[in-house]
């Protein structure tokens, strides 16, 4: 396993928690279809960049949250608000990154991220 790998899985055991990687591992271990996509998501996004100095896991955290809800990208933002919150991110915080994102992703980018992030914080309630 290469250096950029073993760091990517620690990050994702750290931030997501071992279920996820091993879910990750499982993905590849079956061949299941599309199955590496987790091991490249481990390699780069976990590995490369949430591995690199300059910006720390909760910085990181909101700027990962502002492309994710520019992209409507709503599977992602289901694992990244609660990570966001576990990186110290508040709950009022999560509202003001939702705010500041209509302004510049528009506001049905902003509406469906509020109801993700909604939806998640009713739930760890």
């Amino acid at each position: 396993m290469s250096d950029a790998m073993e760091k990517g899985y620690e990050v994702v055991n750290r931030l997501l928690g071992p279920e996820v990687a091993t879910a990750m591992k499982a993905a590849v271990a079956k061949k299941e279809f599309g199955g590496e996509i987790g091991e490249l998501a481990v390699l780069y996004p976990f590995g490369t960049l949430w591995s690199r100095e300059g910006l720390g896991p909760r910085d990181r955290s909101l700027v990962t949250l502002g492309i994710l809800i520019a992209l409507r990208a709503t599977e992602e933002m289901e694992y990244h608000f609660p990570l966001a919150m576990k990186n110290g991110v508040t709950i009022p915080e999560l509202e003001e990154v939702i705010y500041h994102a209509s302004g510049y992703a528009g506001f049905p980018a902003a509406a469906t991220a509020r109801q993700v992030a909604k939806a998640i914080i009713e739930k760890m309630a």
